[in-house]
């Protein structure tokens, strides 16, 4: 079995790891835990107003922070997946993850896609969108959205 793990550093994320560890069998299941980075929108706005060439050096600064933070975060995790038997490999990419999920899960070929799911409803997830749903909307394949991490 091909599992997808599609992590953040959010605690619903960990609420996903469990998950697989707990309730699927490690013999013969190849996990690839897969981050992405979605630094330009984590910029402070204040840089906005940085002229051009002056707002390189905290850009590149903030997105090699993203970039280190998310292979300390992939690396942790494949720790503990490899710790319960399953075979493990992990891979980070930038954009929006509704999209780098989607074209990830296309390349791979999983049987399943788990991602934890912050449970916005309402106006938070008009506005801010939802990972999770576009995820299920579109993947190719059975996607387990885990609730929990409260």
């Amino acid at each position: 079995m091909k599992v997808l793990l599609a992590i953040d550093e959010s605690r619903y994320s960990q609420a996903a790891l469990r998950a697989v560890i707990a309730q699927l069998r490690s013999d013969g299941t190849e996990v690839r835990v897969l981050n992405v980075v979605d630094w330009p929108a984590d910029l402070p706005e204040s840089l906005e107003f940085t002229p051009g060439a002056l707002a390189s050096g905290p850009v590149m600064s903030i997105r090699d922070d993203a970039r280190r933070l998310s292979e300390q975060l992939l690396v942790r995790t494949a720790e503990q997946l490899r710790a319960a038997g399953f075979s493990v490999s992990h891979e980070m990419r930038e954009g929006d993850p509704r999209h780098v999920i989607l074209q990830c899960a296309g390349e791979w070929q999983p049987d399943v896609i788990v991602l934890g799911s912050h449970g916005r409803t309402g106006l938070d997830r008009f506005l801010l969108g939802s990972v999770a749903e576009n995820v299920v909307r579109h993947a190719s394949c059975s996607v387990a959205i885990i609730r929990g991490g409260r």
